[in-house]
């Protein structure tokens, strides 16, 4: 099967494109989906205006992405990623809906969580569509039995949360992963994975910083008997102190 977007029937003006080689100045032509092109001086010329954009949706994105160089693959794989962590911080926005409060506390949630990340490691996609979603069964709980509790949240989430990642083409095990976190976000395991305690971390950062805990002492426990990372104890002392002060 050819792809579409590498039949010309369906191409655009400035589908096919000239630049100049950086070496010798000759004028190379590109098609669209040209990832490199050789110049007659014999200098290699990456295509500046490649974008596999469509791999995002396409069901053979992934042979495409396969093809390329791996400077280029592991670019195009990144960009897949980070927009699709996009989407599911807008299906969150789109589900909630006027509740200004749960989209902003999902929001400072990943926030928090893509700080840690960057430090401690992790799988950015599973901690932050699990921080955008990880209160999306609170709508459902207050329908089914007139309470948000963390009990119902844990109880209903994983299932909307499912329903928009298999409506986003998310991976199998991806999905899995992230209703796993979502299924006892408030209730850690003995043995907890990286990506379950970043999440967990912003999220008691985020409460924190929300009022939750008003007892100094009582937060001061939490950092003490819950923060794992180096990075999660930094910022909630930071946090502490700011509020205190």
């Amino acid at each position: 099967m050819r792809c579409p977007g590498q039949d010309p029937m369906f191409w655009k003006p400035g589908d096919v494109f000239e630049i100049p080689c950086p070496k010798c100045g000759y004028g190379v032509e590109f098609l669209k989906y040209d990832v490199k092109r050789k110049c007659r001086c014999g200098h290699e010329i990456v295509n500046p205006k490649i974008n596999f954009g469509c791999a995002e949706w396409c069901p053979y994105g992934d042979s495409c992405i396969e093809g390329l160089p791996e400077e280029i693959k592991m670019k195009t794989k990144e960009e897949k990623k980070s927009r699709l962590r996009e989407r599911i911080a807008q299906e969150m926005r789109r589900y909630f809906g006027e509740d200004l409060k749960r989209i902003h506390h999902a929001l400072k949630v990943a926030q928090y969580a893509e700080e840690i990340l960057k430090i401690e490691g992790g799988d950015p996609l599973v901690v932050l569509g699990a921080a955008y979603l990880h209160d999306i069964g609170i709508k459902r709980a207050e329908e089914k039995y007139g309470s948000s509790s963390a009990e119902y949240q844990e109880k209903e989430g994983p299932e909307v949360a499912r329903e928009i990642l298999t409506k986003l083409h998310v991976q199998r095990g991806i999905i899995e992963e992230i209703c796993d976190l979502i299924s006892h976000h408030h209730h850690p395991r003995a043995k907890e994975t990286l990506n379950f305690q970043i999440l967990y971390e912003a999220d008691l950062l985020v409460n924190f910083e929300e009022g939750s805990f008003k007892n100094k002492d009582l937060f001061l426990e939490r950092i003490d008997n819950h923060f794992k990372t180096q990075t999660g104890k930094r910022l909630a002392k930071e946090l502490l102190a700011k509020m205190t002060s």
